[in-house]
């Protein structure tokens, strides 16, 4: 877990893709609980960033909702630029672990795991 605000936000680090710059890496918001969109339960969602640990920055690069059945998708592409990520932000948490896998420790190994722990943190929050 790299940090909890709107949302809990976790790093997949297993995900990372290394490029002499940095990479890309999956990341998954979780949402509280009872949180609909129509008539649909989300757990939160996915995204895959790109990041350049040199620059600091970061690039959403879509975003896949899931459903409480753990349902994916469909992915949609975020078209915004990438940007320097500012300290202290969701952004820059999530740089921060894709740069240091290492300095992490797990705190979940199964999607629900982190859907149940990542609520406890919004509830605490």
């Amino acid at each position: 877990m790299t940090g909890v605000g709107r949302f809990a936000n976790f790093a997949d680090t297993a995900s990372i893709v290394a490029t002499p710059e940095g990479g890309r890496i999956r990341a998954f918001q979780v949402v509280e609980p009872d949180f609909r969109a129509g008539d649909r339960a989300y757990w939160g969602g996915w995204s895959w960033w790109a990041f350049d640990c040199q620059a600091g920055t970061m690039d959403r690069l879509d975003f896949a909702a899931v459903r409480e059945t753990g349902e994916e998708g469909p992915a949609t592409p975020d078209t915004e630029p990438g940007h320097v990520a500012a300290q202290g932000g969701d952004a820059f948490e999530l740089l921060v672990a894709a740069c240091n896998p290492d300095d992490y420790d797990t705190d979940a190994v199964m999607l629900r795991e982190a859907v149940i722990l990542g609520r406890s943190n919004l509830a605490a929050y």
